[in-house]
């Protein structure tokens, strides 16, 4: 058995005793626990704790605790193969090992996992608690110790200055230049296309070039009015068409900002007019098994901050690792800016055109509504007046403010509850398997009377949660029945229910092969068929 000497709290359970008897030990790590410490039985076989189900590993510059040979449990420090002395280099071992610096003896030795036990804060305080402490061993405690608050302080600089880093600019991600090709903004991943059309299957607008401002938004191009961008190549109007935003890239000025509670954000340098193209939001092009696969590495890795936006049914822009300017741009019920689904040289695009005039130095805003896929339930902070309260759920309509307003600031009156009338229940007074009284538990589908004793169900304690009596099942393969017997809980499937059931004396009531049809129920059965019904409402109840 391997019961460590000294117990640490850094084990897979906070119920851990550290007493010895019966144990579960891990076949990876030297942790040991006792089964009703985990509340879960003895297994069979070899098991596993939960840091090394996980995945978890010893690594370098971590203080552990090692078991060598029939010494103690003594305090030592991982270290880097290629840092210690060469002499303990060339020493034999297998792969998988790692060098281990001795506290207080100050020597080195080649260790697998199996052998360490993570060290934590106030172990010294319970090993020297213990019996036999030699001074080599009390010296080792101190050193220990004293290593443990210097990784730890050194670790809490590390997260801190990265942290003042992140402040001050936003995480890394690559930027899409798009040098490759004008007309290519996302970057397919794996099997996912671009799709790239024709010229002869363009469409051609009907604008000329002689119009004064040809293929813009104050024109009749039909082009725009059917959110086609023109190729240049195909429009009428040549180098003087308005309506190639997305492939000439004619972004505003825009800069990154640090907001107050909401993390980055973007905002625009100049003036822009209701309608006008701000940016196209690209990144790089996966297909929907990808974006899951993505969506639970991020889940398991804690990161909370998704850039997904839904192009078509199979296909999703993930501006994560790659991108531009559009991904800072932040969520808000009450936008400025509002994303437009247009086709660009035969394929979808995603652009960001302004929903109002917004005046330079404002944040760019748009609605993530239910295309932004990852957040799930996440709480909005965009200050709106018509804010949701979360990402994904529609903002709140003038009429609905106007209501909660109204609520809010007048006088609520007493007014009499009117009871709802509670629907009718009909249960059995008598357990459908043996016809006696007593305790019972009820079927809970729609319609079904029926009750039963918990001996007569096999049952020590009764069902948790909703729960449908066995004469809903069949009796041979436990899928809905469609025929059932009036006697007793045995019922059929369409498959099974040919000659199981025939008609009884007792008013033709089906019954199935465990009664005599003459005389299905035996004669002290009769007076226990009764059934208790609750009123509707009180009038009902005394008959008015």
């Amino acid at each position: 058995m391997k019961l460590p000497m000294i117990p640490s709290s850094s084990s897979a359970t906070k119920k851990n005793c550290g007493k010895g008897g019966r144990l579960l030990c891990c076949e990876s790590c030297p942790a040991s626990f006792h089964p009703e410490c985990l509340s879960i039985e003895m297994p069979d076989g070899i098991w596993f704790c939960n840091e090394c189900r996980v995945g978890k590993k010893p690594h370098y510059k971590q203080i552990v605790w090692v078991k060598l040979g029939n010494y103690r449990w003594w305090p030592a420090e991982i270290c880097n193969p290629r840092l210690v002395p060469f002499n303990i280099q060339t020493l034999k071992h297998d792969i998988g090992d790692f060098p281990v610096f001795f506290f207080g003896s100050h020597d080195y030795y080649w260790i697998n996992q199996g052998r360490v036990f993570p060290y934590v804060e106030g172990d010294k305080n319970f090993a020297e608690g213990q019996i036999s402490i030699n001074k080599t061993f009390k010296k080792a405690l101190e050193e220990a110790a004293k290593r443990f608050q210097e990784l730890k302080a050194q670790r809490e600089s590390k997260e801190a200055l990265e942290q003042e880093r992140n402040s001050r600019k936003p995480p890394p991600y690559k930027f899409i230049k798009g040098v490759l090709s004008r007309l290519q903004s996302n970057k397919p991943v794996g099997k996912v296309q671009i799709h790239m059309a024709d010229l002869s299957e363009i469409p051609r607008c009907n604008c000329k070039p002689s119009d004064e401002n040809p293929c813009s938004p104050d024109s009749e191009c039909l082009n725009r009015m059917l959110q086609y961008e023109c190729h240049p190549q195909v429009c009428p109007a040549g180098d003087r068409c308005q309506n190639q935003c997305f492939t000439k890239r004619l972004y505003p000025e825009t800069e990154v900002i640090k907001t107050e509670g909401r993390g980055w954000g973007l905002k625009t340098k100049r003036e822009l007019k209701k309608g006008e193209f701000v940016t196209e939001y690209v990144g790089e092009l996966i297909d929907s098994e990808e974006c899951r696969q993505r969506i639970k590495h991020a889940h398991e890795n804690h990161v909370t901050n998704f850039y997904m936006l839904t192009l078509t049914k199979d296909r999703v822009i993930d501006a994560g690792p790659k991108g531009n300017y559009s991904r800072f741009m932040n969520h808000s019920c009450s936008p400025n800016c509002e994303t437009q689904k247009w086709t660009v040289n035969g394929d979808v695009r995603v652009g960001l055109f302004a929903l109002c005039d917004i005046e330079p130095e404002t944040e760019l805003t748009f609605n993530y509504n239910l295309d932004c896929l990852g957040n799930g339930r996440t709480s909005c902070h965009c200050g709106a007046e018509n804010c949701s309260g979360f990402l994904g759920v529609r903002p709140k309509s003038a009429v609905v403010i106007e209501k909660e307003e109204k609520a809010k600031n007048a006088k609520l009156k007493a007014k009499k509850r009117k009871l709802k009338p509670e629907s009718k229940q009909v249960h059995e007074y008598f357990c459908f398997c043996c016809g006696e009284g007593g305790e019972l538990v009820m079927c809970d589908k729609k319609d079904c009377p029926k009750a039963y004793h918990l001996l007569c169900l096999n049952l020590t304690k009764p069902p948790y949660g909703r729960w449908e009596c066995p004469w809903h099942h069949c009796s041979v393969c436990e899928r809905s029945s469609v025929s059932f017997c009036e006697f007793c809980p045995r019922s059929f499937c369409k498959e099974h229910d040919k000659g199981a059931l025939g008609p009884s004396a007792l008013e033709g009531r089906l019954c199935c092969s465990s009664h005599d049809p003459k005389s299905p129920l035996a004669p002290e059965a009769f007076g226990k068929m009764k059934i208790k019904v609750e009123p509707q409402d009180p009038a009902e109840a005394t008959g008015e």
